[in-house]
């Protein structure tokens, strides 16, 4: 099945051809067509599974169809997170989806000044992603308006629930209109997330992708317990050790990507990063000198990385460690491919505790760790 047999338009299909988006995953396949046909959606599934792809699309086009006499102003579309890093980065894939729509969207989350949000707010946004918090602060400073959202989506509710969110969505449901269309997606169902969408769905077409918890057999995984601050200076150690092996290193955020660059620079480490604010071009370079061995070290994002596909690859290096388990799985699977061993090394700060003790429960298996 492609993207074009599930009925997507051209500017969309377009900037996912671009991003080298070819075939849905699972949860696309299962979840899309009945969101573009306005049904509600509980979907249960990982971060990773594609399910960002899954509820952006039928809103994008959605919003993208509507004739000019039917769009209302205001904000059209609410997709509520858990964490800033999660908003940050769904944020970024509608940076890629709506390339070629006039669709506005927008990002806030608290831990920051609100003015450059605020300012972005009132310049017209049809897409909002949020988390709690910061969401009910401007709503309560009458910056934000709910009342004209057709499309609420919540995402990854359970974990809503584990950050102390789960109340502050109770308060806010009376705020959305109640003809609405809403996706709701959840990694579990504990009977208060149940509960939950019970209260919130209308008859909605249930879609689940079972989590892949294997790790390749022919990759050796090490650990690193390391400071946050001391992760650069490892990491050049590691790679001044042996300069002759393909390495691809993850960062969870963009800018994180470009300072590993920097550090690696100075230390006369060439390198290159790709991630979605690099241009199609010069990603395609990126991992075509990566590819030819031109450079030795690539650093990539989650979603940047879902398009290199390596068969001799030695060396993945989580610099960070990601926030969903199942993550660290689809990272370490690039390489070990094709008959081929490969490496895995994982550095962890004292902060990145939990998510590592997340990837050895789903793994069900405790990486080898080594000294510095």
């Amino acid at each position: 099945m492609t993207f074009k047999e599930l009925n997507i338009i051209e500017p969309l299909l377009k900037a996912l051809n671009e991003k080298g988006y070819t075939n849905p995953t699972p949860i696309q396949q299962q979840a899309i067509t009945p969101a573009l046909a306005d049904r509600d959606i509980l979907g249960i599934a990982q971060t990773g599974t594609g399910k960002t792809l899954a509820f952006s699309l039928p809103i994008i086009q959605h919003l993208h169809l509507q004739k000019a006499d039917e769009r209302v102003k205001g904000i059209k579309a609410l997709i509520l997170t858990p964490t800033r890093e999660l908003a940050i980065q769904i944020n970024e894939c509608l940076n890629d989806y709506t390339r070629y729509t006039a669709i506005r969207h927008a990002v806030i989350f608290g831990g920051v000044k609100q003015n450059a949000q605020v300012a972005q707010l009132r310049a017209g946004v049809d897409i909002l992603v949020a988390t709690p918090g910061r969401l009910i602060d401007l709503i309560n400073q009458k910056i934000i308006d709910l009342s004209q959202i057709r499309y609420f989506v919540l995402d990854e509710a359970d974990r809503m629930l584990d950050t102390g969110f789960i109340h502050d969505i109770k308060r806010l449901l009376p705020r959305l209109p109640k003809n609405k269309q809403t996706l709701f997606f959840s990694a579990t169902m504990p009977k208060e997330i149940a509960d939950l969408s019970r209260s919130i769905l209308k008859n909605p077409v249930k879609v689940e992708v079972t989590p892949e918890s294997s790790t390749v057999d022919t990759v050796k995984q090490y650990l690193y317990f390391v400071e946050k601050t001391e992760k650069s200076e490892l990491l050049i150690d590691l790679l001044k050790k042996d300069r002759a092996k393909s390495t691809l290193i993850f960062s969870r955020t963009k800018h994180g990507a470009n300072k590993i660059v920097q550090i690696l620079c100075r230390a006369g480490i060439g390198s290159s990063a790709i991630h979605g604010n690099k241009s199609q071009n010069a990603r395609q370079k990126a991992l075509s000198d990566f590819k030819s061995h031109s450079i030795q070290v690539l650093i990539a994002t989650d979603i940047a990385a879902r398009g290199i596909d390596i068969n001799q690859l030695d060396l993945v290096i989580n610099y960070d460690i990601p926030n969903v388990a199942e993550t660290y799985v689809h990272r370490i699977g690039r390489t070990g491919r094709a008959g081929n061993k490969g490496t895995a090394l994982t550095f962890c700060s004292n902060e990145e505790k939990k998510m590592l003790k997340d990837i050895q429960n789903l793994t069900g298996k405790n990486l080898i760790v080594l000294k510095q």
